[in-house]
């Protein structure tokens, strides 16, 4: 950590420039003592990917920035507060700290939070923006989380992991056993510390699979941030019981559209099917990550137009945590009935159909935007159907 960087002159260089041509900065001759233009660059660009994902630490003055990826890799502040609503008690520990947005969060529901990241550099980074930021209750240790672990006598009322999902050996991993640290290894050892976990995991990871490398899951909360799935988060506690309660929310300019249910109860339930009546329905991303087809249909009282479509239908308008439609026309899929419809700007969407959206385009010659929905998909007979709508009012 280069303090030059935090001198007046480079402080207000970064403020001010953070949009500016990045190479024009970088083949400039050095501006400011003890300060590098790579150095000077870095600030910039990670300046630059905070300003919407972290907006409280973009509007602080001096702040210390990592490099970017560490900016990419983070939180953002939109989860980061989702995650500190799940937590309670007076101590949590972070045993993967990184640039610290989670633990940030956290020291503000927490009397102390422990933040643990092994990369020294990247720790005291944590520690000096923390300082600046006024977070008084966060400590941090340049160590190993795990290790961090097996020499303290605390105990902490929650545990927080975000494991890394590179493997030295494997690359990029989306098992829980590949990750750095191995969660499920190491579970006993996290339970001698604590009797709860939240550990956030890769969007793309199988939740029926993480819940299968893990024991004592209680809950898992799928979170959507403008309606595109950022984290899986699963809660343990110590010694559970019972039923996995499955938490979806899609964040959208701080709105928390959220919708739950219990996993077995999906399991075990049957869908209602049906034709398309008035409206259609298409579940947020959350949702559809989640699995949670069943269950939405019967919360919502809606009829599905296909087993595998996860698109929905009812005869009156219902308040749905997704987009809804209005149902225009309803056509048996063919070359004659989409010349017949003569539509040649629309947004498309297919659900279970053979098709792609690009060869659906080109096929019939529709280009991309305005008014008009086509969803293209199957009735209950695996009958091609087309359904032409427009969106509901807000």
């Amino acid at each position: 950590m280069n303090k030059f960087i935090l001198h007046t002159g480079p402080q207000s260089f970064i403020s001010e420039n953070f949009n500016t041509d990045m190479m024009s900065v970088l083949l400039q001759k050095p501006q400011f003592e003890g300060v590098s233009q790579k150095e000077l660059v870095a600030q910039l660009e990670a300046k630059k990917k905070s300003q919407d994902k972290l907006p409280t630490w973009f509007h602080s003055a001096h702040i210390y920035y990592p490099n970017k990826l560490n900016i990419e890799q983070t939180s953002s502040e939109a989860t980061a507060k989702y995650k500190a609503q799940i937590v309670s008690g007076k101590s949590l520990a972070d045993l993967t700290g990184g640039f610290g947005v989670d633990c940030y969060f956290f020291s503000q529901k927490m009397d102390s939070v422990v933040h643990c990241e092994i990369n020294p550099e990247l720790s005291e980074i944590a520690a000096h923006n923390f300082k600046v930021l006024g977070r008084e209750n966060i400590n941090c240790f340049a160590v190993d989380g795990m290790d961090f672990l097996k020499t303290t006598t605390q105990t902490f009322d929650w545990i927080y992991i975000d494991p890394s999902r590179r493997n030295d050996k494997k690359g990029k991993v989306f098992l829980l056993a590949d990750c750095l640290p191995n969660l499920p290894e190491n579970l006993d050892l996290i339970f001698q510390k604590t009797q709860n976990v939240l550990l956030k995991t890769s969007p793309l990871l199988d939740i029926k699979q993480g819940i299968s490398e893990l024991d004592h899951v209680k809950e898992v909360h799928v979170v959507a941030l403008n309606n595109e799935v950022k984290e899986l988060l699963f809660v343990l506690e110590k010694d559970v019981v019972g039923s996995i309660a499955v938490q979806t929310v899609n964040i959208i300019n701080g709105k928390e559209d959220k919708f739950r249910f219990v996993l077995e109860d999906e399991q075990n339930s049957t869908v209602a099917l049906g034709e398309p009546s008035a409206y259609l329905y298409e579940p947020n991303a959350a949702i559809l990550k989640s699995g949670g087809f069943k269950s939405i249909g019967a919360a919502y009282q809606l009829h599905k137009l296909h087993p595998h479509s996860h698109l929905y239908t009812s005869p009156t308008l219902v308040d749905f945590p997704g987009r809804s439609f209005i149902i225009e026309k309803v056509l048996p899929y063919s070359k004659s009935a989409m010349k017949a419809l003569g539509i040649t700007k629309a947004n498309i969407t297919t659900r279970n159909f053979p098709l792609s959206v690009a060869d659906l385009r080109k096929k019939h010659k529709i280009k991309d935007g305005g008014e008009t929905y086509l969803f293209f998909t199957k009735d209950l007979t695996d009958s091609l159907l087309v359904l032409q709508c427009a969106k509901t009012k807000d």
